[in-house]
């Protein structure tokens, strides 16, 4: 149930970050868009918009999962299947918004964790106030300093 809340919020986050730049692919624009206009349409007392605005705001992704798990969608397969598409089109399209990101993890309590794979423009990973009681691997991580992309 987390993980799909998780993963709508990140999905959010890679489309706004890269949504105000007029070189952002209709892929993405339409993912994103469709993404925004499922949670308008179900859940309609959860708003988008701070994550819009700010998209590296812990606080304001925060808010937005709790707000997303009150409201039910931790169980929603269709709202988990838009976010998976975006995130898709980011990464395939503008790769630079996916990778501002990052994990940040804070109070976690889970019997394992595996990260593996994570570019990102910060901190690549962040996990505060957690327990894990089984193993913790965390590998393939690419941090600040990221090369820009070539230009076209």
């Amino acid at each position: 149930m987390i993980e799909t809340v998780g993963m709508v919020v990140s999905a959010l986050a890679m489309g706004a970050a890269g949504g105000f730049k007029e070189t952002k692919s209709q892929a993405v624009q339409d993912a994103y868009t469709g993404l925004k206009e499922l949670i308008r349409h179900k859940y309609k007392d959860v708003s988008v918009t701070p994550v819009e605005t700010r998209p590296d705001s812990k606080a304001k992704r925060d808010s937005l999962a709790e707000d997303l798990a009150s409201a039910g969608a931790g169980t929603d397969t269709e709202l988990l299947e838009r976010a998976r598409a975006l995130i898709e089109a980011v990464y395939a399209h503008d790769p630079r918004a996916a990778i501002s990101v990052g994990v940040d993890l804070e109070e976690v309590r889970a019997q394992s964790l595996r990260i593996s794979d994570i570019k990102s423009d910060g901190t690549g990973v962040r996990v505060r106030k957690s327990d894990f009681s089984g193993d913790v691997e965390i590998s393939s991580i690419t941090s600040g300093g990221l090369e820009p992309p070539p230009k076209i």
